[in-house]
């Protein structure tokens, strides 16, 4: 094995233990420090740190209680609608007119307060009993907040979790021209739901299939 002559000198010198320590400049210190700190950020974000995951899925903006589908309870012609689509309406509140055979006249009435947000039927129509008639979401106050409920699939859900960062974007609004809706999750459900659950909490059976 050979050495350097270099090596070999400083390997037969004596050691220096009783030589004064060298500081390091300003310079080198600096650079010392901004090694710590990388090095010291990168053990935190060991210990804490997590991945995030983007987790894209279909939703729907309501005002968080839901909706309910009004329902023919007799069989007859339609033969009058005092609500549009758009309407606040109370409980209560004559939706549909219903002439049955026998002529007698069935006045169909808002079982919440809410908003027709679907007509089904129209003057003239024949429905039977138990027929939708029309899709009113649930709206306690004028001022209540929308919120978003989206559908992940269970698969998905265990990368979720509350307080993480939402953007939404509207097929109405494109997010090239309009931006994103931003929010953040405020609370996970853990229970599956089927299409039957979730038409019966948005009060659209057709709206739940698309989700």
């Amino acid at each position: 094995m050979q050495f350097r002559p270099q090596a070999l000198s400083r390997m037969q010198a004596p050691e220096e233990i009783d030589l004064p320590v060298r500081l390091a400049r300003p310079r080198g210190l600096l650079a010392l420090g901004v090694t710590l700190l990388a090095v010291a950020a990168a053990a935190f974000w060991t210990v804490t740190g997590s991945v995030s995951a983007t987790v894209r899925a279909p939703a729907v903006l309501t005002h968080g209680q839901g909706g309910y589908v009004v329902q023919s309870p007799v069989t007859g012609q339609v033969t009058g609608v005092p609500a549009a689509e758009g309407d606040r309406v109370a409980e209560g509140t004559p939706l549909f007119e219903v002439r049955t055979a026998g002529g007698t006249r069935a006045v169909v009435k808002a079982l919440a307060p809410g908003r027709v947000t679907a007509l089904a039927s129209g003057i003239g129509s024949v429905v039977t009993t138990g027929a939708d008639l029309a899709s009113v979401e649930r709206v306690a106050h004028a001022d209540d907040p929308l919120t978003a409920v989206a559908y992940v699939p269970a698969d998905r859900a265990a990368a979720l979790s509350a307080g993480a960062a939402v953007d939404l974007t509207l097929p109405s609004a494109p997010a090239q021209r309009y931006g994103v809706l931003r929010g953040r999750v405020g609370e996970i459900g853990r229970t599956p739901q089927s299409r039957q659950r979730i038409a019966a909490f948005l009060g659209s059976d057709e709206l739940a299939g698309e989700l």
